[in-house]
């Protein structure tokens, strides 16, 4: 294999154990860099301090290693780069502002109430007036809708400015949010593909727009469809049969779990991840969200012959 200049990475956050969902997701973007005869970076995701775990850092990448996922040189941790994070606000200074609204403020504000996770439009209220405190820093989003096609689902448009608004991109200069950390994350690592959940789709125009003010080339993205519970939702604490950790304390093997995993992405039922990279296609590769039923789950937990 002819080796390229394609990078892409493997970005979990260390808020518990890895789950059937996001491995999927981690080795569809394992395999198109492979595929590619790229490099594969791996980024630990920590900011969030209230909901890292302890110890969980160190299962992850013994669990992505387990599964036969590797990556090239060592990991990055992003707790470890709030100087740097610092120092690119000033860069982007002049397209932010301050704001001091909590979310009830803003739900006040809105025309229509607002239920669950629902994302909520920004209504400028701090764009043109200066807070008596700042809880956030809000980039200025130009109107129009910001356009990319990605790798798996295609063309791709939506309506920044009209959905949310002046979205918050740090707390504070060393504490950015996760679409301004993983732009600038993404910028100085060189990564040129973007692999991740299809959840994530919405947030691809916002750093798009990030990319741009920023004076950067963008990378490519592809969104891997979820894999959901019985339920229809993400995978979570109450789908703990799911967690890589459990499977591997029932007695699975490695290559039951990375079969499993082929098979629902449309790929050959083969074990590891290196013999599956000779058969990575994104023309090919399958475009529905899983359904973890029982039965999907017997795939992996019920055989426990070694593969």
């Amino acid at each position: 294999m002819t080796p390229s200049t394609s990078i892409g990475r493997l970005a979990p956050s260390p808020t518990g154990s890895l789950h059937l969902g996001n491995v999927r997701t981690f080795l569809w973007a394992w395999l198109s860099a492979r595929a590619q005869g790229g490099r594969v970076l791996l980024r630990i995701e920590d900011l969030d301090a209230p909901r890292v775990k302890p110890g969980v850092v160190e299962k992850l990448i013994d669990d992505l290693r387990w599964l036969g996922l590797d990556w090239d040189g060592d990991p990055v941790v992003q707790s470890a780069r709030r100087a740097r994070y610092a120092a690119e606000f000033e860069r982007l200074r002049p397209h932010l502002y301050p704001c001091g609204c909590s979310r009830a403020d803003i739900l006040a504000a809105q025309s229509a109430p607002h239920e669950g996770d629902v994302e909520i439009r920004y209504p400028g209220t701090c764009r043109d007036h200066a807070p008596d405190r700042t809880v956030a820093w809000r980039v200025r989003v130009p109107p129009g809708p910001v356009s990319f096609d990605d790798l798996l689902a295609g063309p791709r448009l939506f309506d920044v400015s009209a959905t949310v608004g002046d979205f918050v991109v740090a707390k504070s200069p060393d504490s950015p949010a996760y679409q301004l950390a993983v732009v600038l994350d993404d910028i100085e690592q060189g990564v040129t593909e973007v692999v991740r959940g299809d959840d994530l789709l919405p947030s691809t125009s916002r750093q798009l727009l990030l990319y741009r003010l920023l004076g950067a080339a963008a990378p490519r993205f592809g969104h891997a469809p979820l894999v959901v519970g019985p339920d229809g939702k993400r995978l979570a604490k109450r789908h703990g049969e799911a967690r890589i950790a459990e499977l591997r304390e029932q007695g699975a093997a490695p290559g039951r779990i990375v079969s499993a995993l082929a098979r629902w992405s449309g790929l050959p039922d083969l074990g590891r991840p290196a013999e599956l990279v000779r058969h990575w296609n994104w023309a090919t590769v399958s475009r529905e969200r899983i359904a973890l039923t029982p039965r999907r789950l017997a795939e992996i937990a019920d055989d426990r012959t070694p593969r």
